[in-house]
Order: C-alpha cells, then structure tokens, then sequence
C-alpha cells in the first residue's frame, strides 16, 4: 500500500551552502492513517539573520539537536524510499536540493504542489503556498485539522506549512479529477510535476502582463535581448521556444 510523505524544511538560508535545521512531515497511508513528523535539528553553519527574520528559528533553539540524518524523519524516510511510495513537497526543487545535501537520493514517485498548481491555477495571481492558503480559502479548514493533529498553525513553520500543504494536495487532487477524468489523479500529478508549463503573460519587466506571444510578434528585440542576457528557468524556455516554433 502506497504511502504518501509531505514535507517541509526550514533552512540557515537559500544559498548552496546552507542546510536543513527544521523538518516538518505528515506521512499518511492509504487507510488515511497519519505519522507526524516536527523536528528540530543541528548543523556547524550559522542561520542567516535573513532567514531568522522568515522563520523565525534562532541558534538557542538548536542547542542539543542532533544533526538532520539522526532525525526520526530522515531514518524513517530512508525506509519508504521506493517507487511505491510518493514524495510531496511545494517547490520541491528546493527541499529536494536540501534532502541531497544529507546524502538522500530518492527512488519515490515525486509530486510538487507548486508545478500541479500552475497547470490547474493557471489564472492565479500567484502559487506561493501562503497566497493559495487564502485564495483558496484553505484557512476556513485548518482550524479543525490543526486540532485533529494537535499542530500549530504559523506561516514559515515547517509543519504548518505541511498542513496547509496537506489541504491544498486535497483541493489538487479534486481539480486534477475534474480536468483529467478516469485517470488516476496521484499518477497524473506526477506527469504534471514534470511537464513544462506554457506561460500565458510576462509577470516581470517592461512588458508586465501583456501575452508572451504578443510580444513575440511585435518586440523579438526584447525575446532576444531575455534569451541571451537572462538565467531563464524551464518553462519560459519552453515558452518562448515553443512561441518561435523551436519544439
């Protein structure tokens, strides 16, 4: 029986340096049975001032944990990690790149929320977890499963953040039913997870929310100067690449 681990960390900082010092998970079977993870841990680096200032973790808080690998978490993890099970995250690149750096590499079927929800959400303003707690109305719900779980709801607190998670992984699931009908909505959010997303409008520069295939047309200028002068992430290549007939 598939089991299904949502996690989030909070972190010293964003850079390639920085370490994992909380973990929050909910790992649930498909009995609905749920094992809560709030975990503290250790690491030699210093938290960033700027990521106390997010998180709010500071280094008294930290004194006599263990390091990430001794968690209850990380060893119970190690023991699911197959293709039966899956891994869930939002924004999952990153906490993906923090799990690596403690020497995990997964062989879990891998879901992020973040990617699902711009394929389903493609009208929202924005994916970030906080903006779809309230967007969706998601806060109206975790009052009653906060208490259920005896869990803190707190923004920027990893296992808040996972039971958030938890009701928007419920809200994906239902809409990747209502656009997918009779597929399986846990293997299509998989296939979601790892296809490129078209982008509909600019929501950055001089051409802020105007249509990408609008400027293509009339400002190949500004495409080539983006092409050659930015770090584009995947899908506004395979945007532009797929506007100028490239795939």
């Amino acid at each position: 029986m598939a089991k299904y681990i949502l996690f989030d960390t909070e972190t010293t900082g964003n850079q390639e340096e920085d370490k994992i010092i909380q973990v929050g998970a909910m790992i649930v079977d498909g009995k609905g049975q749920i094992e809560i993870f709030d975990e503290l841990c250790s690491t030699t680096l210093p938290i960033k001032v700027e990521a106390m200032a997010v998180h709010g973790i500071t280094p008294n808080l930290l004194e006599g944990k263990g390091r990430f690998v001794e968690t209850n978490f990380y060893k119970t993890l190690q023991t699911l990690n197959t293709q039966e099970n899956y891994l869930i995250a939002h924004n999952m690149p990153f906490d993906m790149d923090m799990l690596k750096k403690e020497g995990f590499e997964p062989n879990m079927k891998i879901i992020d929320t973040l990617r699902v929800a711009k394929h389903l959400l493609k009208d929202s303003n924005s994916h970030a977890l906080q903006y779809l707690r309230y967007a969706l109305e998601l806060y109206k719900l975790e009052e009653e499963e906060a208490k259920k779980h005896h869990i803190t709801i707190k923004a920027h607190d990893a296992i808040g953040d996972v039971l958030v998670m938890k009701l928007l992984l419920s809200k994906l699931v239902l809409l990747t039913k209502e656009a997918f009908k009779g597929i399986n909505p846990m293997v299509k959010m998989v296939e979601l997870t790892n296809t490129p997303i078209f982008i509909e409008t600019f929501k950055f520069g001089k051409h802020k929310g105007r249509k990408i295939a609008d400027v293509c047309n009339e400002d190949m200028g500004y495409i080539n100067w983006m092409t050659d002068k930015m770090e584009l992430d995947t899908d506004m290549k395979y945007t532009l690449d797929k506007l100028m007939g490239h795939i």
